[in-house]
């Protein structure tokens, strides 16, 4: 018996599994660079929030271009009763025939389009007029031809901008149409300014 002993002890060693190799530590997951954020990819809610800031400064430019073409209007009717030089009340005259004209599209696009237009100037056009209605003569002429050199450089500008980079067509297409009118009166306020500071030199 005691020679079977160590026989017995080797064939139970040899039915012992062999333990299974270890696997090597699972590496970390490397991770992937973080995306910056100005580059990652216009989702449709920022596809939706363009759109809506688009048409919101279509809007806006609608409704800034009726109340200032209704103050035009306005000045311009004053000007021909209140104007004392020919050139003035002539220049009145050509700029209530295009801004009514001018206002009359946009009415349209307006109705078209389902948007409210102001129905009366804005507190600030109001205050410019009844500032220049308390004036006569030669200083009504001159505070006239200054107030609209300085709102024709702001239409001019603004009226760019909407034919270049509005979203509406039919905005847009109005504002470009609308430009060269603008232009024109700018050009010739702007000259009417010299004539009448030299006359005054």
């Amino acid at each position: 018996m005691s020679m079977l002993m160590p026989t017995l002890l080797v064939g139970a060693a040899l039915i012992v599994p062999a333990q299974a190799p270890q696997s090597p530590p699972a590496q970390p997951p490397v991770d992937a660079p973080a995306r910056p954020t100005g580059d990652r990819p216009a989702t449709h809610a920022d596809h939706t929030a363009q759109s809506s800031s688009s048409a919101a400064g279509d809007a806006a430019f609608i409704k800034k271009a009726a109340d200032g073409g209704m103050a035009e209007v306005a000045l311009a009717k004053l000007a021909q009763t209140k104007a004392s030089n020919a050139e003035v009340k002539s220049y009145a005259q050509k700029l209530e025939q295009d801004h009514t004209k001018a206002n009359d599209e946009l009415k349209q696009i307006a109705s078209q389009k389902q948007a409210t237009l102001p129905s009366a100037p804005s507190k600030a056009h109001a205050a410019k007029e009844a500032k220049l209605s308390k004036l006569s003569g030669a200083a009504f002429d001159r505070a006239y031809v200054a107030a609209m050199l300085e709102d024709h450089r702001k239409d001019v500008a603004e009226f760019e901008r909407e034919s270049q980079h509005g979203t509406d067509s039919d905005v847009k297409a109005w504002a470009a149409k609308t430009l060269p009118t603008l232009k024109d009166h700018l050009q010739q306020v702007e000259q009417l300014s010299k004539t009448m500071g030299r006359a005054s030199s």
